[in-house]
């Protein structure tokens, strides 16, 4: 079931991927062919969130239909339980993915996947996961729309600090 505060969190998630769409730096030729470099990502703060950043790749996660997108963990951030409504497919891109199964908080229960590891989220299931030494880069695709929805709303991400969102 939706709460309010859910919905908020799905809404807010999509504003902010909404802000970096079209693909910022990326050009389409006349074949259709997109290229983008890691240099030419644009990256976009997730208010709130410790410095949790996001990049929409392709299409909209908001919208129905498929998207890409990765999200950029500084050193020592960690996701609170959370799921999201569709089957999401990560690829760990740079440095060391933790990545915890369940709806209780256990950073000491989580798998290191590294650069080139692969992992599905199915639809609904609980989960944590970010960095902890160092920073992390994940791609993640799946088809919208897509929202973000935390156990407990108000656990949000933990930064370096320990201070929970």
């Amino acid at each position: 079931m939706k709460t309010p505060r859910h919905r908020l969190t799905a809404l807010a998630l999509a504003g902010l991927l909404l802000g970096v769409i079209p693909l910022a730096g990326a050009v389409k030729d006349e074949l259709g062919f997109v290229r983008l470099k890691p240099d030419e990502v644009e990256w976009r703060e997730s208010p709130g969130d410790h410095g949790l950043k996001f990049a929409v790749l392709a299409g909209d996660p908001s919208k129905p239909g498929l998207y890409v997108i990765r999200v950029k963990f500084p050193a020592g951030l960690m996701t609170r339980p959370h799921r999201h409504p569709e089957d999401r497919h990560a690829i760990v891109v740079s440095g060391t993915w933790y990545t915890g199964e369940g709806s209780t908080f256990d950073p000491d229960r989580t798998v290191p996947l590294g650069p080139g590891s692969y992992m599905m989220h199915p639809a609904n299931a609980y989960h944590f996961d970010g960095a902890k030494a160092e920073e992390v880069i994940v791609q993640i695709a799946g088809y919208g729309p897509s929202a973000t929805i935390y156990r407990d709303p108000a656990a949000g991400t933990t930064g370096p600090s320990g201070v929970p969102h």
